[in-house]
């Protein structure tokens, strides 16, 4: 991950911008069994990754939840203090900085514009996999039940995972269409691709 050498106004107004959705976002929560809820967070964490990159996406993770260390309820239902960091949920919240540098990567570098492809699978794989892969064994580990039951009852989240990839696919790339410098030109071409091969032409 490249870090910039310093960070503009602009930079820290979108960093803002984002950690206030991703704040908004908790209010969508739908309560399961096992201490952690469906979330639209992760959402907020997806296009954070897309919208802003790896360096600056982890900035907005990190503002999230350093509020939420101070006792601030910008969590899911509400929640805020030192305990959320010891929680079932602790895991996830750890796998959202590695997720959004993860989908940070995939969609920008080497990348000239903003690919469909792209995104699909840094949300995939950043803001789905790698999240469960932090989250599922600390949930296991506070809960105090095996790896693999808590493994299984996971999948209740993808169906919604799934749907907040579209929904942060469709939307990163609308945004991209509609205001390239949304993205703090991190691309040198105007234009947005649903394949390698078909380019569609951005509004100026």
């Amino acid at each position: 991950m490249s870090a910039p050498t310093r960070l503009d106004a602009r930079d820290l107004a979108r960093i803002a911008i984002f950690a206030a959705l991703i704040i908004a976002l908790g209010a969508v929560m739908v309560p399961v069994p096992g201490g952690v809820p469906i979330t639209g967070q992760t959402l907020g964490v997806m296009l954070a990754g897309i919208v802003l990159g790896a360096w600056r996406g982890s900035l907005a993770i990190l503002t999230v939840l350093a509020l939420a260390a101070v006792g601030l309820p910008v969590l899911t239902g509400g929640r805020g203090g030192l305990g959320v960091f010891v929680g079932p949920t602790a895991g996830y919240m750890a796998g959202w900085i590695a997720g959004v540098i993860v989908i940070g990567l995939i969609v920008r570098r080497g990348a000239s514009t903003l690919c469909a492809w792209r995104v699909v699978l840094g949300v995939l794989l950043g803001g789905i996999l790698v999240v469960y892969l932090f989250g599922v064994p600390v949930q296991a580990l506070v809960t105090g039940v095996d790896l693999l039951p808590t493994a299984v009852s996971s999948l209740v989240f993808l169906p919604g995972d799934l749907l907040k990839a579209a929904i942060a696919t469709g939307l990163s790339l609308a945004l991209y269409r509609a205001y390239p410098p949304a993205f703090g030109g991190a691309f040198g071409s105007h234009t947005t691709t649903t394949s390698d091969h078909a380019p569609v032409p951005s509004h100026r």
